[in-house]
Protein backbone atom coordinates (compact mmCIF):
# COMPACT_ATOMS: atom_id res chain seq x y z
CA UNK A 1 0.00 0.00 0.00
CA UNK A 2 1.63 3.25 -0.74
CA UNK A 3 -0.87 5.69 0.31
CA UNK A 4 -0.24 8.24 2.73
CA UNK A 5 -2.44 8.97 5.67
CA UNK A 6 -3.07 12.14 7.69
CA UNK A 7 -2.24 12.13 11.64
CA UNK A 8 -3.36 14.92 14.02
CA UNK A 9 -0.08 15.33 16.23
CA UNK A 10 -0.88 15.04 19.95
CA UNK A 11 0.98 17.72 20.87
CA UNK A 12 0.83 20.64 18.40
CA UNK A 13 -2.35 18.94 16.75
CA UNK A 14 -0.79 20.06 13.22
CA UNK A 15 -1.79 17.57 10.69
CA UNK A 16 0.97 15.23 9.41
CA UNK A 17 0.94 13.14 6.01
CA UNK A 18 2.68 10.04 6.82
CA UNK A 19 3.44 7.29 4.16
CA UNK A 20 1.46 3.74 5.18
CA UNK A 21 4.37 1.99 5.51
CA UNK A 22 5.66 3.90 7.82
CA UNK A 23 3.37 4.10 10.54
CA UNK A 24 5.28 1.44 12.72
CA UNK A 25 8.54 3.40 11.81
CA UNK A 26 8.21 5.54 14.78
CA UNK A 27 7.07 9.11 13.00
CA UNK A 28 7.43 11.76 14.23
CA UNK A 29 5.31 15.67 13.64
CA UNK A 30 6.79 17.14 10.91
CA UNK A 31 6.55 20.86 12.58
CA UNK A 32 7.07 20.23 16.47
CA UNK A 33 9.23 17.00 16.08
CA UNK A 34 7.70 15.03 18.83
CA UNK A 35 6.47 11.63 18.39
CA UNK A 36 2.76 10.94 16.77
CA UNK A 37 2.94 8.07 19.16
CA UNK A 38 4.15 6.84 22.76
CA UNK A 39 2.18 4.22 23.82
CA UNK A 40 0.11 6.47 26.00
CA UNK A 41 -3.41 7.96 25.57
CA UNK A 42 -4.09 11.02 24.98
CA UNK A 43 -5.78 14.34 27.05
CA UNK A 44 -8.07 15.90 24.92
CA UNK A 45 -9.76 19.17 24.98
CA UNK A 46 -12.88 20.04 22.81
CA UNK A 47 -11.23 22.02 19.82
CA UNK A 48 -8.15 19.12 20.16
CA UNK A 49 -11.14 16.46 20.17
CA UNK A 50 -12.95 17.68 17.10
CA UNK A 51 -9.58 17.92 15.44
CA UNK A 52 -8.29 14.80 15.87
CA UNK A 53 -11.87 13.03 15.02
CA UNK A 54 -12.32 15.03 11.50
CA UNK A 55 -8.28 14.86 10.41
CA UNK A 56 -7.10 11.15 11.11
CA UNK A 57 -6.85 8.53 9.14
CA UNK A 58 -6.60 6.11 11.55
CA UNK A 59 -9.68 4.95 14.24
CA UNK A 60 -10.39 6.84 17.42
CA UNK A 61 -11.00 5.62 20.55
CA UNK A 62 -12.79 7.68 22.65
CA UNK A 63 -12.69 7.12 26.96
CA UNK A 64 -15.29 9.34 28.09
CA UNK A 65 -14.65 9.47 31.68
CA UNK A 66 -14.50 11.59 34.84
CA UNK A 67 -11.87 11.72 37.93
CA UNK A 68 -14.82 10.66 40.46
CA UNK A 69 -15.72 7.61 38.90
CA UNK A 70 -14.50 4.63 40.58
CA UNK A 71 -14.97 2.32 37.63
CA UNK A 72 -13.00 4.91 35.54
CA UNK A 73 -9.92 5.30 37.57
CA UNK A 74 -10.10 1.42 37.72
CA UNK A 75 -10.27 0.93 33.81
CA UNK A 76 -7.55 3.94 33.37
CA UNK A 77 -4.09 1.41 33.68
CA UNK A 78 -6.19 -0.97 31.25
CA UNK A 79 -6.76 1.69 28.73
CA UNK A 80 -3.13 2.55 28.70
CA UNK A 81 -2.10 -1.08 28.57
CA UNK A 82 -4.47 -1.32 25.43
CA UNK A 83 -2.91 1.99 23.78
CA UNK A 84 0.69 0.55 24.25
CA UNK A 85 -0.77 -2.95 22.13
CA UNK A 86 -3.30 -0.76 19.57
CA UNK A 87 -0.93 1.94 18.26
CA UNK A 88 -0.14 3.04 15.76
CA UNK A 89 -2.90 1.23 14.24
CA UNK A 90 -5.46 3.07 16.56
CA UNK A 91 -5.34 6.52 18.39
CA UNK A 92 -6.55 6.26 22.56
CA UNK A 93 -7.72 9.10 23.49
CA UNK A 94 -9.74 10.41 27.04
CA UNK A 95 -11.80 12.81 27.69
CA UNK A 96 -12.42 14.26 31.33
CA UNK A 97 -16.38 14.89 30.85
CA UNK A 98 -15.92 16.98 34.37
CA UNK A 99 -13.77 19.11 32.38
CA UNK A 100 -15.70 18.97 28.62
CA UNK A 101 -19.19 19.01 29.87
CA UNK A 102 -19.96 20.02 26.04
CA UNK A 103 -18.37 17.00 24.40
CA UNK A 104 -19.80 14.66 27.38
CA UNK A 105 -23.74 16.21 25.92
CA UNK A 106 -22.84 16.29 22.33
CA UNK A 107 -22.62 12.63 22.39
CA UNK A 108 -24.72 11.80 24.64
CA UNK A 109 -22.73 10.25 27.29
CA UNK A 110 -24.95 9.19 29.88
CA UNK A 111 -22.47 6.35 31.80
CA UNK A 112 -18.93 6.73 32.48
CA UNK A 113 -16.85 4.82 31.43
CA UNK A 114 -17.75 5.00 27.82
CA UNK A 115 -15.59 3.82 24.80
CA UNK A 116 -16.27 5.20 21.75
CA UNK A 117 -14.96 4.71 18.39
CA UNK A 118 -14.51 7.00 15.47
CA UNK A 119 -13.43 6.30 12.05
CA UNK A 120 -13.60 8.60 9.17
CA UNK A 121 -15.13 11.92 11.24
CA UNK A 122 -17.98 9.37 12.51
CA UNK A 123 -19.07 7.11 15.45
CA UNK A 124 -18.76 3.56 14.52
CA UNK A 125 -19.21 1.52 17.71
CA UNK A 126 -19.72 1.85 21.59
CA UNK A 127 -19.37 0.33 24.64
CA UNK A 128 -20.29 1.33 28.59
CA UNK A 129 -18.41 -0.09 31.31
CA UNK A 130 -15.08 -0.94 32.46
CA UNK A 131 -13.19 -3.37 30.70
CA UNK A 132 -10.14 -4.84 30.42
CA UNK A 133 -6.79 -4.17 28.27
CA UNK A 134 -7.62 -7.77 26.49
CA UNK A 135 -11.28 -7.12 25.89
CA UNK A 136 -10.00 -3.13 25.16
CA UNK A 137 -8.41 -4.96 22.16
CA UNK A 138 -10.61 -7.74 21.31
CA UNK A 139 -13.47 -4.98 20.91
CA UNK A 140 -11.36 -2.78 19.01
CA UNK A 141 -10.16 -5.09 16.61
CA UNK A 142 -13.74 -6.70 15.45
CA UNK A 143 -15.02 -3.12 15.29
CA UNK A 144 -11.65 -2.05 12.50
CA UNK A 145 -10.94 -5.12 10.79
Amino acid sequence: MNESIHLICPHCEAVNRIPFVRLGDGPKCGKCHRPLFNGQPVELTASGFQKQVQHNDIPLLVDFWAPWCGPCRMMAPQFVQAAAQLEPRVRLVKVNTEVEQMLGAQYGIRSIPMLVLFQHGRETARQAGAMSAADIVRWVSGKTA
